[in-house]
């Protein structure tokens, strides 16, 4: 990736602060981009990157912002991106809301960070924990810090700091499994899958070496299998495993984890010697691992509707949810949100668990349903007027959303089996586990 500067734009196109990288692009290029943009809404097309001659625009928009790249070579898309993305991570951490108020408001810290995280176009520091150690929001600790750059920047093991002292040692480890369901007015599955990532919370003293083990790797023992992929394995620190294979379950069911990325302070040398997962924790919050499961995933909690419209002067609604998983399992916070005509009125309500309200703004019904055990069903009626008569193809019609969350439960079987905390000074450490199972982007489609 080589990039020549970046420019962060309010909502008119109006350049807020830019930096310039490597100088072989001329600033000025940057008033062509909103033109163009301007150009693709026209035509009713959403371009990422765009080119005027040969200098090419790759953007994203947040919030009241565009946050834009320029390059006249032929970079990395997707390695932009990612520097684009982690931008607004950065920049949300220091300043906790991104928008143009928020950088008009601290000039000084944003040029320090994009002096920090690139350098002649290229990544540099990007972590934002070890940016704040010397890149602070207060004026005069600014001007202290550059005198001292820490050990962090120029140290083997960059992302955490030496001297951690904590009076309790603790690791808390949460396994999170997001569905992604697509069932379509027929009550087929159309797509599924499943995105999951290890997350840890370290509180540990010293320069510790944590080990976990999976229970692929035990199953992989007890079946006689070795370790297979689809390709060669070419990866890097902080970058992608293209496809491997993991067996799951009590029977040795086979399942293909995708787009498996670790953070960088995973010695991927040892996992992919012997599968073990061998590494100096961040201090504090930070994703360990993150993998995506492409399989057919059977929808936790059914939607069956029945949706009538009577002569354009009322609908009514029956909505029935099922809970598939198993009973011991208990989904909290569900919502199910139901689409109505735009222009219902006078609702009225019978559940025989939870409650439902009118979203008359979203046009929808949100049934909210605190505590769903599996193998359960529930119903929901409502009634509404329809004052007007409306072209229900305009309207078009949206599916069904619902959305939940089930603790010490995952979809893949994935299981932590150990952690393994090794520090010189040899103290004893705690390691908590948390699974949870959450929707994703979960819909079902209607008829209505």
């Amino acid at each position: 990736m080589s990039l020549s500067a970046v420019f962060v734009l309010d909502l008119k196109g109006k350049v807020l602060i830019c930096r310039n990288y490597k100088g072989d692009v001329d600033m000025a290029e940057i008033d062509h981009f909103m033109p163009l943009l301007m150009q693709h809404d026209d035509e009713g097309l959403t371009c990422p990157v765009m080119s005027h001659g040969n200098v090419h625009f790759m953007w994203i928009k947040h919030s009241n912002l565009y946050l834009v790249a320029t390059t006249n070579k032929n970079s990395n898309a997707s390695l932009v991106y990612s520097f684009l993305y982690k931008l607004v991570e950065v920049f949300t951490e220091y300043f906790k809301e991104l928008e143009e108020e928020s950088i008009q408001d601290n000039f000084v810290v944003v040029y320090e960070l994009l002096d920090e995280l690139m350098d002649f176009g290229f990544p540099q520091t990007t972590d934002s924990k070890i940016l704040q150690e010397y890149i602070t929001q207060e004026g005069a600790k600014l001007e202290v810090a550059k005198s001292k750059v820490p050990t962090t920047v120029t140290n083997a093991v960059s992302w955490r700091s030496e001297g951690i002292k904590y009076k309790k040692n603790e690791v808390f480890i949460d396994v999170i499994e997001s569905i992604n369901v697509l069932v379509n007015a027929n009550g087929s599955v159309m797509s599924s899958d499943i995105v999951g990532s290890i997350k840890l919370k370290t509180m540990l003293s010293g320069m510790p070496e944590l080990r976990l083990g999976l229970n692929d790797r035990v199953l992989f023992a007890l079946t006689g299998r070795t370790y297979a992929a689809k390709r060669p394995l070419q990866v890097r620190r902080g970058e992608l495993f293209d496809v491997f294979v993991v067996c799951l379950g009590d029977k040795g069911k086979t399942v293909v984890m995708e787009d498996v990325k670790f953070h960088q302070c995973v010695r991927l040398s040892r996992f992919e010697n012997d599968r073990t997962i061998s590494f100096i924790p961040p201090d504090g919050e930070s994703e360990l691992m993150s993998y995506r499961i492409n399989t057919h995933v059977k929808p936790l909690i059914w939607i069956e509707s029945v949706i009538e419209k009577f002569s354009h002067s009322r609908v009514e609604i029956m909505v029935k949810a099922k809970g598939q998983f198993k009973k011991q399992s208990v989904a909290n916070n569900v919502e199910v949100r139901i689409p109505v005509p735009s222009d219902a009125d006078s609702p009225k309500f019978k559940t025989s668990t939870g409650n439902a309200k009118y979203v008359p703004e979203k046009n929808w019904v949100v049934w909210t349903i605190k505590s769903f055990p599996g193998g359960k069903e529930f119903l929901m009626r409502a009634h509404f007027g329809l004052p007007s008569v409306e072209n229900d193809e305009l309207e078009g019609k949206p599916p069904i959303t619902v959305k939940f969350e089930i603790p010490y439960f995952t979809v893949s079987g994935i299981q932590v089996r150990y952690m393994k905390i090794i520090e010189k000074s040899g103290y004893q450490a705690l390691p908590w586990v948390r699974y949870i199972t959450q929707s994703g982007d979960y819909q079902l489609r209607t008829n209505m």
